[in-house]
């Protein structure tokens, strides 16, 4: 699995994140615990060292099931854990609100040690910007915990260039999670450009755009209540066809390389500037080792002017960036 430096930490993390919303089950049909496990342990026997998650994904869910995995596999030590704080919700789980107060942080990071069992968390992100307290307030909170050793980074997730401008004047913003993939671009306009010039790392997320891009779809899928899918335009029938019929295309062209549609997507988002990694979910083991097929080699710049001949000849009504993912 090939590694890079993230950015001004001291991590050498795997290029391919394993993202783990789906292991929270929330929004995802629900989630084995066993497969779970078990496709953690196979990222990590696969190489994959950097791993995704936040308390919402399944409202502690997804974290109590990293740290179970964690604690039972050898390499647990080397691994980069990267979560998220920043969101609060009732207790019957069905109103989620942005609370990034320095309260609401430090009982966050609290919680989240312990469903992790791990003494500190590698880079701690504001999962969402909270419009009712003031970012130098969140920041400075962070820097407190940075500086108690309870994390050792700083990141910010959908937050955009000027929100980051002002998270900077108060602490050092270490990462970014922002939305990218093929289909959804927005971050290569501004955000990607200023991570550039201001040596912040990026694990972008959606790579497979909620697995539009895996290859497995033909069209006429109908996604059950609670799944996010059906709240994403792209997924309506007249669109979804037109994007399924781009896939198909890519399919061609990702057998060029002996490689998965899946494999060329990801891989195409990590060769755009910007990039540091890219965030994959899965949910099985089979599907970790396709996403591990990301490592190893490059699409040849001839094919990157032919996928954007292709997004032009096959989608007649676009869908902008206006999807990312249920905005609390």
């Amino acid at each position: 699995m090939d590694k890079v430096c993230y950015g001004r930490t001291e991590f050498e993390v795997s290029v391919v994140v394993l993202g783990t919303w789906v292991t929270g089950g929330w929004m995802w049909g629900g989630a084995d615990e066993s497969d779970s496990i078990r496709t953690i342990h196979k990222a990590l026997d696969l190489g994959i060292n950097f791993i995704d998650t936040a308390p919402v994904y399944g409202f502690g869910r997804s974290e109590e099931i990293v740290g179970k995995a964690l604690r039972e596999h050898p390499e647990k030590e080397r691994v980069i854990v990267a979560t998220k704080c920043g969101l609060e919700w009732d207790a019957d789980q069905r109103q989620i609100r942005r609370n990034s107060s320095p309260d609401r942080i430090r009982q966050e990071v609290d919680d989240s040690l312990r469903r992790l069992g791990r003494e500190r968390i590698d880079l701690y992100q504001i999962h969402w910007p909270d419009a009712n307290t003031p970012f130098e307030d969140s920041m400075a909170a962070l820097e407190q915990l940075r500086n108690a050793g309870k994390i050792r980074a700083i990141g910010l997730s959908n937050f955009d260039r000027e929100q980051i401008r002002v998270c900077q004047q108060s602490a050092s913003v270490h990462s970014l999670q922002p939305p990218f993939n093929l289909f959804e671009r927005e971050a290569a306009s501004e955000l990607l450009p200023f991570c550039r010039e201001h040596s912040i790392a990026t694990m972008v997320y959606g790579g497979l755009c909620r697995g539009l891009l895996s290859g497995k779809f033909s069209g006429t899928e109908v996604f059950a209540r609670g799944d996010l899918r059906r709240a994403d335009p792209k997924f309506k029938p007249d669109r979804f066809r037109q994007y399924v019929k781009v896939v198909d295309e890519l399919k061609k062209l990702a057998a060029k390389y002996g490689r998965s549609v899946a494999q060329f997507a990801l891989r195409w988002a990590l060769q755009q500037p910007g990039v540091t990694t890219v965030i994959a979910g899965a949910r099985t083991p089979a599907q970790v080792e396709d996403n591990a097929g990301v490592s190893g080699w490059e699409i040849e710049a001839k094919d990157h002017v032919k996928v954007d001949e292709i997004l032009a000849k096959c989608i007649k009504t676009p869908v902008g960036p206006e999807f990312m993912a249920p905005r609390p």
